[in-house]
């Protein structure tokens, strides 16, 4: 995942109907950040990433 920074982790297994990375992913585009979700399959986790960065572990 080269040239892109991770800002969070959530784990894939969330409440049902429940959508925190969605949720913060939101709030930092409100803060002017292009972030975006992916899902990372090798650790079942949703990532909340802004392109162009360094990866974050």
């Amino acid at each position: 995942m080269n040239g892109r920074m991770v800002l969070e982790r959530f784990p894939a297994g969330g409440p049902r109907g429940s959508w925190p990375a969605e949720e913060f992913a939101h709030a930092c585009r409100l803060e002017g950040q292009a972030a975006e979700v992916v899902m990372d399959l090798a650790t079942d986790a949703f990532l909340v990433i802004v392109r162009g960065g360094e990866l974050v572990e």
